[in-house]
């Protein structure tokens, strides 16, 4: 075991309590491997999944899985056009497992998320029966207001980039604070803790993953 794969699992059980706290269920996994293990555990077959945009979970293989599974997978990036793209973000509200990842967590255990369109934020506070939450080790704040700060400054203009919009931080790297068409930053939600005990699952991962 590495120093940092340590240094991952000595503060991956501190956060883990600070989860269970605020009722979500929550895991630790030293690599995306065993991340991916992990979440096809938590879900039963025959189930319908879907979930938000996230480089995370394609990071750890998540939605090849499940596509190759005994799942029904509502996934938007099927679509044939923008009505289906649609029908498909709203059938995925009422899926039984929706996979994500968030912008940020703090040591205290809440989960910050920045949104544009604001399907993920949607679902992650009402609608799908389970939501499973992959988190690298890398997304980890102080605090509230640093987790705000690394969905504006470092998760944004990273995804920007991905997307391939010429928004300010995608040219700059830091908040523009913008407010056209093209911006992805339209919602900020912070889960404090799960209404539903254990509707909220977490799996800490021992990587860097996602943005």
């Amino acid at each position: 075991m590495t120093v940092e794969e340590k240094y991952y699992e000595n503060l991956a059980k501190n956060i883990l309590e600070k989860f269970k706290k605020r009722r979500f269920d929550a895991y630790y996994c030293a690599s995306k491997e065993k991340a991916l293990e992990k979440a096809m555990e938590l879900i039963e077959e025959n189930s319908v999944v879907s979930f938000g945009g996230s480089q995370t979970i394609k990071d750890i293989g998540l939605i090849d899985k499940v596509k190759a599974g005994n799942f029904t997978v509502l996934d938007r990036a099927d679509a044939a056009n923008p009505q289906e793209k649609e029908e498909i973000t709203m059938k995925a509200m009422t899926c039984d497992y929706y996979f994500m990842s968030s912008n940020a967590f703090t040591v205290d255990g809440e989960l910050v998320n920045i949104d544009g369109y604001g399907n993920r934020v949607a679902a992650l506070a009402y609608g799908p029966k389970n939501i499973i939450v992959v988190l690298g080790m890398n997304k980890l704040t102080q605090d509230r207001d640093n987790a705000i700060w690394r969905t504006q400054n470092v998760a944004s203009p990273q995804n920007t980039v991905r997307l391939e919009r010429r928004t300010p931080c995608a040219i700059t790297g830091l908040c523009g604070d913008c407010y056209g068409d093209i911006s992805i930053c339209s919602q900020i939600l912070i889960t404090r803790r799960s209404t539903i005990q254990g509707r909220i699952k977490v799996i800490l991962v021992g990587e860097s993953l996602g943005y």
